[in-house]
């Protein structure tokens, strides 16, 4: 009887962990923010502080009229996406066989720029979704469209279909932000409705540890929360300067500085969505020496050859200290510059040639290598010649293999990536997403590939 009893107990037991399990794999409601690792170690200090000073500068900028032309351009954005998750009571008493699919919500914001229902939001808020929708200020749902998106820079682009002309945020030239400039955060922190709070820029092209994407942030210290992921960074004109993207918080709220994707980068991504359906990625046709980090620019270490810069005439040990009159004082500022510009695009740029200033004007080239982590695997795009000799419209092809499976079954540098999960494969970039995608998802990766005898061959990838 004490054994049976002892069983009992411990089948109770059992079952109150399985119910426990299941209500933490079951939450289905999360935000979307963004937050990265906390870069700066706090410490007390003795001070005095000026509070009727910091008032009276407050009070002498009137923010309301930018408040007033900005919230309802602001709008709440809720992703809803179909996980699979098991069910730890299916599993154990065989019910179902174990799996079930559930709705995950996340939330985020949203700026409108445009009457006609374009809106601009962060990738990660809409990533993985099934369906989007979106929330006006005035509380009308509208479903929403996803456009395009850029996954390296953060950005999204959404459309809606409504009868009435919406109001919406012009955009600002972010080159010319101050800092000390102040400017206003507007989103929907923890579902509330479009909530707006003041700060100021208090850096520009601000690069974080942790993230490999975005290098050229705005950092204000205006409140960003969950939620506000998306949402329009505005100057006291009521213009946008930036998309609120991140905050650094080891607590999961904001704690005295937040970022924003610069209004000229995310314009220059949605332009690119709208006319090609991708990102046209700009580079100079340089190597950057980052081991020299005391100089005041940004030092060439190598001129690549048949670009844009090898033409114009600039030199290895070249320091640039300019792009088109605008001051480069570190890598992550040349970045951004480049990241708001197109191929084909002309620069001024202005270098430090031992103690000489000289002003060349640099054709951007196009960028034509990416990189899939998913798959470890270096891609460029194909030549005409290549799509000719293939007869194909478009395509990858393997630059560099750091995959070990594919090692195993023999593809090699040159092999031609031709579809990704049965879509053709338009170019580098598109393989990359289509890739990327998947393993978003945890779905199996279905390659068609094109071997160096010109054969296709096919794998697939858990």
């Amino acid at each position: 009887m004490k054994k049976i009893m002892g069983f009992l107990a411990i089948a109770i037991l059992g079952g109150f962990c399985s119910l426990g399990g299941y209500h933490l794999l079951y939450n289905d409601s999360v935000s979307t923010e963004k937050r990265l690792p906390e870069p700066v170690n706090m410490i007390s200090t003795n001070y005095t502080p000026a509070v009727h000073k910091i008032n009276a500068v407050a009070n002498s900028v009137d923010l309301t009229t930018a408040a007033e032309n900005t919230v309802n351009s602001v709008v709440h954005v809720k992703n809803i996406s179909v996980r699979s998750q098991v069910n730890p009571i299916d599993f154990i008493f065989g019910n179902g066989g174990g799996e079930k699919q559930y709705e995950q919500i996340g939330t985020g914001s949203g700026v409108i720029i445009s009457q006609d229902g374009y809106i601009v939001t962060n990738y990660h808020v809409i990533a993985g979704a099934t369906q989007i929708e979106v929330t006006l200020n005035n509380r009308q749902k509208y479903p929403a469209e996803l456009v395009g998106s850029d996954k390296e820079n953060d950005i999204a682009l959404l459309k809606i279909e409504s009868d009435e002309v919406l109001a919406y945020i012009p955009f600002a030239n972010s080159d010319t932000i101050k800092i000390g400039e102040w400017v206003l955060a507007v989103g929907n922190p923890y579902n509330l409705t479009s909530t707006v709070t003041a700060g100021i820029v208090s850096a520009k092209g601000r690069d974080l540890e942790g993230n490999r994407n975005i290098d050229s942030f705005i950092q204000t210290d205006a409140a960003v929360n969950p939620g506000n992921s998306g949402g329009a960074l505005v100057n006291t004109r009521g213009e946008l300067v930036g998309i609120n993207t991140a905050i650094s918080s080891r607590t999961g709220s904001f704690v005295g500085y937040s970022f924003a994707v610069p209004s000229n980068i995310a314009k220059k991504i949605i332009d690119d969505l709208l006319e090609f359906g991708a990102v046209q990625e700009a580079i100079l046709g340089i190597q950057i020496d980052q081991r020299n980090e005391q100089i005041d620019g940004v030092r060439i270490a190598v001129v690549n050859e048949n670009g844009g810069a090898k033409k114009s005439g600039l030199k290895a040990e070249d320091i640039i200290k300019k792009v088109n009159n605008v001051k480069i004082s570190k890598f992550s500022e040349l970045r951004g510059q480049l990241t708001a510009m197109r191929p084909g695009d002309f620069v001024d740029i202005t270098i430090d040639r031992d103690g000489e200033y000289l002003t060349k004007r640099v054709e951007l080239g196009k960028k034509n290598l990416f990189i899939s982590e998913t798959l470890g695997v270096y891609l460029k795009d194909l030549t005409p010649k290549e799509l000719k000799k293939h007869k194909l419209s478009g395509g990858a092809k393997i630059v560099s293999n750091q995959n070990k499976n594919l090692d195993y079954y023999g593809v090699e540098d040159g092999y031609i990536i031709t579809k990704v999960n049965k879509k053709v494969v338009l170019n580098a970039r598109e393989a990359v997403k289509l890739i990327d995608a998947s393993n978003l998802r945890r779905a199996p990766i279905y390659l068609e590939v094109i071997n160096l005898s010109g054969e296709k061959e096919r794998y697939a990838f858990r």
